[in-house]
């Protein structure tokens, strides 16, 4: 066990910080407190000490400086896709546990590093996956390993918006990225369906990758973009074939002509019944509904939401805050972090073979002896 008041470093000061890590650590303030900002345009971090920081909190634009500083226990690594990997190794290296920013890394290589490096230096590192700490998602998760569904042989991994580009940062180049919805949203819908299937070894994945709507700007959520730096695919999709034959279709797209909308959510189809989720989880206004037979009848049942979530106590709690909680705890009680890199490092696997089976017209073959994860 260390001691509760943890010293927390941000390194990147950009969206996912202000919207998701910064105001939910803030809110926990008896686990830890934010003492250092980095940021390669110094004026976001300065605001971001302002608003989330100590009195005393200290601003950098290099972060390799920031690591420098013994006081720090935890670094949450809030970056563009591209720099995940060495940064969070050289945290790692440094002494400090990471919670890294989804995806774990631009490919598998990379995220394999973090795992090494973590295991090398004996520090903990997770992955930014909140959609886990809702509350439809643990009554899923529960569902499945209670054996609700028997055998989960077939799922759906939802990522899909009508139109919703984002046209700020860095999201439509492919270096900082290293991808477009695939790898931004497509890997929270994998991510909660292999987590609820509790299933980790593909076999196989065949992908398709579309850049089809890069000139089409009408009824984007987030305004219009410049054409010339879209360098991403507005849509991609895979066809996963798991070890036990069970298989797996993950659909994401930032816009595609189709009013079926649906991020971050998956479909479970079982020889004893199955789940869907339905509506906005996100924005609080979410549904699971279960299916099965019961006395000769078809029979679906919605499970009521919005109580208490594993771990945690009864209140109804941003999935964020969950996430930042259970994080900071299991650093201070020497836990588990309920995102383990291993998965993270599989999720990554699967992206990195959809975009290699888009590339190469070929379906990638996973090597059998050594492609296992330890849920």
């Amino acid at each position: 066990m260390v001691k509760g008041n943890l010293k927390i470093g941000i390194i990147g000061c950009g969206g996912i910080a202000n919207q998701k890590h910064m105001p939910s650590l803030a809110k926990l303030g008896h686990l830890g407190e934010m003492t250092a900002f980095c940021d390669v345009v110094e004026e976001r971090a300065i605001k971001a000490a302002k608003v989330f920081g100590t009195s005393d909190a200290n601003v950098y634009t290099d972060y390799k400086k920031l690591l420098k500083d013994e006081s720090i226990d935890v670094v949450h690594v809030l970056t563009p896709n591209l720099q995940h990997s060495f940064i969070t190794v050289a945290a790692l290296e440094a002494g400090k546990h990471v919670m890294c920013e989804k995806p774990m890394a631009i490919n598998s290589t990379e995220a394999q590093q973090m795992i090494d490096a973590a295991k090398r230096t004996g520090k903990k590192l997770t992955i930014g996956y909140q959609n886990r700490f809702r509350d439809d998602s643990q009554v899923l998760y529960k569902a499945s390993r209670a054996g609700e569904f028997g055998e989960i042989y077939f799922a759906k991994a939802h990522a899909i918006r009508r139109r919703a580009v984002p046209t700020w940062g860095v999201f439509l180049d492919v270096e900082q990225q290293g991808g477009g919805p695939l790898i931004d949203i497509g890997t929270h819908a994998l991510d909660l369906t292999l987590w609820c299937m509790d299933n980790y070894k593909p076999q196989s994945v065949t992908g398709s990758v579309f850049h089809k709507l890069a000139d089409k700007h009408e009824g984007n959520a987030f305004g219009s973009w410049n054409v010339d730096t879209f360098g991403v695919e507005d849509s991609a999709f895979g066809f996963i074939k798991m070890q036990d034959g069970s298989t797996i279709i993950l659909e994401c797209s930032w816009a595609l002509n189709t009013t079926d909308v649906k991020e971050a959510m998956t479909t479970l189809c079982g020889t004893e019944g199955g789940a869907e989720m339905k509506g906005n989880p996100s924005a609080g206004a979410g549904e699971l509904v279960f299916n099965s037979t019961k006395y000769g009848k078809l029979v679906e049942t919605k499970p009521a939401t919005g109580g208490g979530i594993a771990y945690f106590d009864s209140s109804a709690e941003d999935p964020g805050v969950l996430e930042a909680r259970q994080w900071l705890e299991c650093i201070i009680y020497d836990t588990e972090p309920l995102v383990k890199p291993e998965q993270a490092l599989v999720v990554t696997q699967i992206l990195e073979a959809i975009y290699t089976s888009a590339r190469t017209g070929k379906t990638v073959e996973f090597n059998l002896e050594t492609q296992t994860v330890t849920p």
